[in-house]
């Protein structure tokens, strides 16, 4: 009896277990949340460096990754400088991280280097000296990335003093690891382009209401919502139609003396085939047809998606 029992217990599927305690997003709604705080920082932090260093860092959102904690900071390699940080009420536990050419870079024109009269550094661990660089860099992420989740009781974000990664302690086996999402943001000074990231548990993310900055936020919704008006406005829009069926090859003898009320069959035996067109691009693979007294297509395929067809419609 004892045995059939057992027989009978099954392991509960990881990832479904995720999902139903609201551990695991979908890639949409985490790319969604990953976006909007990609473009916080895309136009907030640029000023904040601006102020505090007097250089023109340009800052673009680099897309966003998920996986298992452990995971994505396996991915970023040793190269990086890592700081497990903790912003009360909003996540005891999460990750920064920065490519260290341009922690390099920023020592180097801190000490009077020009920026465009360095190259680029390769990738490495960093000095005590450079992680203090690194530590500045950090605090001003942090700081960015506190106003744009809105934590209740506007806690300071605590920072670690930064480590290189490849000095990063083992996991602890006891403690369970879990779904996450990276965050990456580019940074560019001068000739180097590197990356920062924020590696946060979806479980927290999904919870997470991303605020603009007044004025970057009214800009951004304005935008937005011209944006959509023109979508909605295209949709609305008549696009006329064009049917092409390919007919039986003749001569040009023959069709040099074709006259009214000539027949030209069509190529097709059996189901004809149509390409439909719309502004110059086929759409739809159809069949010809005939309902009562019009004779129609029938839709059998689609040369692309709907916002395929949509972006060739705005072009």
């Amino acid at each position: 009896m004892t045995s059939a029992l057992e027989n009978n217990v099954y392991n509960f599927d990881r990832k479904l277990l995720a999902r139903m305690t609201g551990a695991l997003g979908d890639n949409k709604t985490i790319g969604k949340l990953c976006a909007d705080l990609g473009q916080v920082f895309t136009e907030f932090l640029p000023d904040i460096f601006q102020n505090e260093t007097g250089l023109d860092i340009e800052i673009g959102y680099g897309g966003f990754d998920t996986g298992l904690k452990s995971e994505l900071i396996a991915k970023l390699g040793n190269g990086v400088a890592l700081s497990d940080t903790i912003l009360r009420n909003w996540c005891p536990d999460f990750i920064l991280s920065c490519d260290s050419p341009i922690i390099i870079t920023l020592m180097e024109v801190l000490l009077g280097a020009p920026p465009t009269a360095i190259e680029e550094p390769k990738p490495r661990n960093l000095s005590n000296i450079e992680l203090d660089v690194a530590t500045m860099v950090f605090e001003k992420i942090a700081e960015v990335l506190k106003s744009a989740v809105n934590a209740p009781g506007g806690f300071e974000p605590t920072l670690s003093r930064p480590y290189n990664a490849s000095q990063r302690p083992a996991a602890d086996p006891d403690v369970a690891d879990v779904y996450a999402a990276c965050v990456n943001v580019t940074m560019g000074l001068g000739p180097v382009l590197s990356t920062f990231s924020i590696i946060v548990p979806q479980q927290v993310l999904l919870k997470t209401n991303i605020v603009f900055p007044k004025g970057v936020g009214q800009a951004r919704k304005a935008k937005t919502a011209w944006t959509e008006q023109l979508e909605q406005q295209v949709r609305r829009s008549a696009v006329t139609l064009e049917a092409r069926i390919n007919l039986q090859s003749l001569t040009l003898d023959t069709i040099s003396r074709l006259q009214p009320g000539d027949v030209i069959p069509f190529q097709d035996i059996k189901d004809v085939r149509v390409e439909v067109n719309a502004n110059g691009r086929d759409m739809y693979t159809c069949e010809f047809g005939r309902s009562g007294a019009k004779y129609t297509v029938r839709i059998k395929d689609t040369q692309g998606s709907e916002n395929d067809i949509l972006r060739h419609l705005l072009s």
